[in-house]
């Protein structure tokens, strides 16, 4: 036999092997030796190989595995010409991979199926998969056709170095130097939730979890400490409704939910808890996302639900997540009605990424049952341009759209004499992102806008300690209020390895009303003084109409 067809027939039986030793742990074709077992007939497959002890399944895989030995033998023996007529592979050819190369799942999809033991990498026959997975061919992953580690607010790391059979472990951290050419004296940022300080070195957030996967029952937990676990719970007010603290027990928490793996279509997955919001596009982690400091549009909209969500994948290439949650990232309800929504992900190939994120019906302002919130945000990913030869190896944009209202309670979505002020949120950014070197240096250019009338997404400014639940007469946030703001941004990435990222960010940001942090900050001498956001006698905060910053980071994700 010439080396190309014994290399064929050592593929083949090695094949075998796998699949023979991965479905029958505890024996071994030694074993099978015996003569105590007459031949078994398995599925019209003859099974020269005598097996004692087997049951019928055993007897019919085994069966089959000899018929796809025999098989290949016989097209070897067709489709080889004589041995004088075919050339010799050269000595030093090495030989080609048995087996195509899977891409990385993304972010967003890991964990969707639980694990369970497979014959992973291996080609085997249909008839041969349809027996180890109980009489059925095994759904594919969704979204693993492709590698989205490209996108926007996914994470593009390929691996993890933590995994393990039950548990895949994570580890997260993001430590900043933010300067503000503002130069407040007390060091307070305003209008942002990814960092709170200026000319400071912070710990933003440091996590510390990871995924549980047994069967088919899956968890996640992820901690949050450093600014994350004072600046997020700042910015819910449902808080302040009824007792027990919700700030406190979920301070150090950004994710934690457990739920259940449904093998129907796709896959279907339930879960209760905390998870992180899609409205945006930015992830929540800075680690994921093409730039530190997000837009508006990001900035200013949920970055968690409390709730219930069910993931539905119809097909490998679409998601459909309704949720059922307590309301606008809120530990609690802000009144006696709780919020709905539902996002629809959809990525048709690899370069393309196309989403829908809808919320609706819940009651959303503290202390005014009667009003409701709506809001709606799209966005599309497209990487046109991929060529890892090259020193520009990869570019993709972002756009997204936001829109938005509030109705009743004496405001409405269009305003009108009888409905009360205008009560709306409209806003886009647009991202570019290039990759040079293969992936190890990055630059982002971009920038987007808002219109809030009546402020209800505006984050409030931290003056005198105030949070969203206190509120301040510094800066109001009465029905049909105007704020206009918009911002660019530039970011250079270096990213030695996929588990490291070095961030330089150029920031500038501009409102059409007193906003950012000015020299003189916001924070009255000598500290707070009484009830959080409270008026302090010959105290003015000193707020401006622009801001300009750099943002320098290290982020790590293991």
């Amino acid at each position: 036999m010439r080396p190309l067809a014994q290399s064929r027939k050592l593929a083949t039986l090695m094949m075998a092997a796998v699949i023979y030793a991965v479905s029958f742990p505890n024996r071994s074709f030694a074993d099978d030796k015996s003569d105590n077992n007459p031949p078994a007939k398995a599925a019209g497959v003859m099974l020269d190989t005598p097996s004692p002890g087997l049951t019928e399944r055993e007897r019919m895989l085994l069966g089959r595995l000899e018929e796809l030995e025999k098989r290949v033998a016989e097209l070897e023996s067709k489709g080889n010409p004589p041995a004088s007529s075919k050339e010799t592979p050269p000595s030093n050819a090495e030989p080609a991979p048995a087996v195509a190369p899977v891409p990385a799942a993304s972010e967003a999809t890991l964990n969707i199926i639980p694990r369970e033991k497979s014959i992973a990498g291996v080609s085997a026959p249909a008839a041969v998969q349809d027996s180890l997975h109980g009489g059925k061919t095994p759904k594919s992953e969704p979204f693993a056709f492709a590698d989205f580690t490209w996108l926007n607010g996914n994470s593009r790391t390929k691996e993890s170095p933590l995994d393990s059979k039950y548990f895949t472990g994570e580890f997260r951290a993001d430590s900043s130097y933010i300067y503000d050419f503002n130069h407040p004296k007390d060091d307070t940022l305003v209008g942002t939730s990814e960092s709170g300080r200026t000319q400071e070195f912070q710990v933003q957030q440091l996590g510390i979890g990871g995924d549980f996967h047994v069967d088919h029952v899956r968890g996640r937990l992820m901690t949050q400490f450093g600014m994350f676990s004072t600046m997020t719970p700042r910015n819910d007010a449902s808080t302040s409704r009824g007792q027990w603290n919700l700030s406190d027990a979920y301070r150090y928490l950004s994710e934690a939910y457990g739920g259940y793996h449904f093998d129907v279509m796709h896959g279907i997955n339930v879960d209760a808890g905390i998870f992180m919001s899609y409205v945006g596009l930015f992830s929540y982690y800075n680690f994921d996302n093409w730039a530190y400091q997000p837009s508006y549009v990001s900035s200013n909209t949920p970055w968690f639900f409390n709730g219930v969500r069910v993931q539905i994948f119809p097909t490998e290439k679409l998601k459909i997540e309704p949720w059922f949650i307590n309301g606008w990232q809120s530990y609690g309800r802000f009144n006696g009605r709780p919020g709905l929504g539902m996002q629809i992900l959809w990525r048709p190939t690899g370069s393309i990424s196309i989403l829908t994120n809808n919320y609706g019906v819940g009651q959303d302002t503290l202390n005014t049952p009667g009003r409701t919130r709506m809001h709606s945000d799209s966005s599309i990913e497209f990487k046109y341009y991929d060529n890892p030869s090259r020193f520009l190896d990869k570019a993709a944009f972002s756009l997204t759209g936001d829109i938005g209202c509030e109705s009743g309670g004496g405001v409405s979505c269009f305003g009108s004499r009888k409905g009360g002020p205008k009560q709306s949120f409209l806003g886009y950014m647009v991202y570019n992102r290039f990759w040079f070197d293969k992936d190890q240096y990055g630059l982002t250019l971009g920038g987007g806008k808002m219109n809030n009338p009546g402020r209800y997404l505006v984050l409030m400014p931290p003056i005198n300690g105030a949070t969203a639940a206190s509120g301040t007469s510094y800066f109001t946030e009465n029905p049909g209020d105007p704020f206009k703001a918009w911002d660019a941004t530039a970011t250079f990435d270096w990213m030695p390895k996929q588990f490291i990222t070095f961030r330089w960010e150029f920031n500038h940001r501009a409102a059409n009303v007193p906003y950012f942090s000015g020299p003189g900050g916001v924070t009255p001498d000598g500290g707070n003084t009484g009830a959080p956001g409270s008026v302090v006698p010959g105290f003015t905060p000193d707020l401006r109409k622009i801001e300009n910053r750099l943002n320098l980071a290290i982020l790590v994700k293991l």
